[in-house]
């Protein structure tokens, strides 16, 4: 960091700092940069989704209650680091995980509980908007979940006046502003990228595939604004001031950026918003994007085109699964150290387990695992249950059974990867990845770069993830020069000079995730029969 204590301590003092949040699946995570954009300190708040009647779910007190905790961390940090209060802030940006619906009345109020992008019950909406539209609609967007509540019939649909993701709706109470980052209302519905706003087009073909339903609103209406990073999307009013942090010492009138999706935040995190650089998110669900040159040849089930957060066409393959059953595995492995009276640091747990995985058969010895903890579209599941298989000839050892984990957690990932380089030929020079199964040096990377055959760097700020991402677009907004593109901003302010480290793909990996995945792809049978079987 380019800055002294005391020089951090002062820009806190004057209000120069920025912040930004992001609510991702199981955490809200607050990140303070400096004037040069390195983040300065941190707050987080854990928390998860529930199932209720069916439907993936947070509660609006769960939302508060969140962005409040976690705003006091990292007030708290500041404190114990610089001795100072947070009374003022250069800007402010707030993302969260993308997609989902959140409808409301005239009056503001929330007319059903939020419905998050893990929800898979919007099928039958979803294809019949890719089929009107001619352009994939994901079961996760935001318009396949209010036409799907249209043919349930569901009475709450008449009194829509306003719906928007997670992060539109934290954003609008915090500043009256109805409005959505292009990268996040990408997930909505799809974006015109010759105009960067919500395609008119396909605006149209909607009301008129509803239009018989006499609905006392049109689709614009009740949809929030398209903004492009870079450019003002209000300011934190008094009751925003208030609901952020309730002790009251936080001044309005702070500007805040567009707010954006996790897609975008990653992307300006990972430095890959130029054509032709790509990223991948791996935590508790993963998610790829390529920056493309062209459109694709065809519509595919399996990716999904969102933007980046200012404005270029972006494939995405978004999987619902990927950490939560390795994760669960290394917590019993946890649990067995303590039973053998040892004292278990996590963080050594997770990096000796995942450095075995290195030591196994480039194809896992044979073993098959899925980690299927909820439904996964690419592979057209509705619902998951994860599942270890072997047969008695296996090689069944812990660096195998580490390293089928580790496969398994990019499967779904690598079956959409493969119609974008392989039948498409999209070209992508290197892929950042970031998200915690990076956190262990050098092994998550290795088996990214083994899965998508390309070299896959990670920064030294990979582990701060999509809040110091929503950061780096606040300050994007206050600090860009004339006519400077958020791509020479990050390379030019942000990246410059970063030290990373870069795998290239060894070929005996790529080749073992080839076996595993021809074995992938015929054990889903079996997945198949546990889903049907265990209730």
């Amino acid at each position: 960091m380019g800055f002294t204590t005391e020089e951090v301590k002062k820009q806190i003092e004057e209000g120069r700092a920025v912040l930004g949040i992001e609510f991702g699946s199981t955490r809200i995570k607050a990140v303070l940069v400096a004037e040069d954009n390195t983040p300065i300190a941190s707050g987080a708040h854990d928390w998860e989704n529930r199932l209720e009647n069916g439907i993936w779910t947070y509660s609006l007190d769960d939302i508060w209650n969140g962005l409040q905790d976690c705003y006091s961390d990292l007030v708290k940090d500041v404190k114990n680091q610089y001795g100072t209060e947070l009374t003022k802030l250069g800007a402010i940006g707030f993302s969260a995980m993308m997609h989902g619906y959140m409808a409301f009345d005239e009056k503001g109020e929330l007319l059903v509980p939020f419905r998050t992008w893990r929800n898979t019950i919007t099928g039958q909406a979803s294809e019949k908007l890719t089929e009107v539209f001619n352009y994939h609609i994901p079961q996760r967007w935001s318009i396949a979940h209010l036409y799907q509540a249209i043919l349930n019939g569901e009475e709450h649909v008449p009194s829509v006046r306003y719906f928007t993701t997670l992060a539109g709706y934290v954003h609008w109470k915090l500043t009256g502003e109805r409005t959505l980052g292009v990268g996040e209302a990408s997930g909505m519905f799809p974006i015109d990228i010759a105009t960067g706003d919500f395609n008119e087009k396909m605006i149209a073909q909607f009301d008129e595939l509803v239009a018989d339903k006499n609905f006392p609103w049109k689709l614009k209406d009740i949809m929030p604004k398209v903004q492009t990073a870079g450019e003002n999307a209000g300011t934190l009013s008094a009751e925003g001031a208030k609901l952020l942090d309730p002790t009251g010492k936080l001044q309005a009138g702070i500007p805040l950026c567009p707010p954006e999706g996790d897609a975008g935040t990653g992307m300006a995190a990972t430095n890959s918003v130029a054509k032709r650089t790509g990223n991948v998110s791996a935590g508790t669900s993963v998610f790829g994007m390529v920056v493309l040159e062209n459109e694709l040849k065809k519509v595919y089930d399996a990716i999904d085109l969102v933007t980046t957060p200012d404005g270029s066409l972006v494939a995405m393959v978004h999987c619902n699964n990927c950490t939560s059953d390795l994760n669960a595995w290394v917590g019993i492995f946890k649990e067995f150290a303590e039973s053998m009276g040892m004292k278990v640091d996590m963080g050594e747990l997770f990096g000796t387990l995942y450095r075995k995985a290195l030591e196994g058969d480039d194809d896992c010895g044979g073993l098959l695992a899925y980690n299927y903890f909820s439904g996964e579209h690419i592979t057209g599941f509705e619902e998951g249950r994860p599942l270890f298989v072997r047969t008695p000839s296996d090689k069944f050892n812990l660096a195998n059974f580490m390293r089928v984990h580790l496969f398994t957690s990019l499967g779904a990932l690598k079956t959409g990867f493969d119609i974008l380089l392989k039948e498409e030929g999209v070209r992508v020079d290197e892929i950042l990845g970031h998200g915690g199964l990076f956190k262990t040096k050098g092994v998550g990377q290795r088996i990214l770069a083994a899965a998508m055959n390309a070299p896959v760097s990670v920064m030294e700020t990979a582990g701060e993830g999509g809040a110091w991402g929503i950061a780096l677009l606040a300050s994007y907004m206050i600090h860009k020069g004339d006519n400077e593109s958020l791509a020479e901003f990050l390379n030019k302010k942000v990246f410059d000079g970063q030290k990373g480290s870069k795998e290239e793909p060894h070929k005996e990996d790529v080749e073992g995730f080839d076996k595993f995945m021809v074995r992938y792809t015929k054990g889903l049978a079996i997945e198949r029969a546990a889903v049907d079987s265990l209730r």
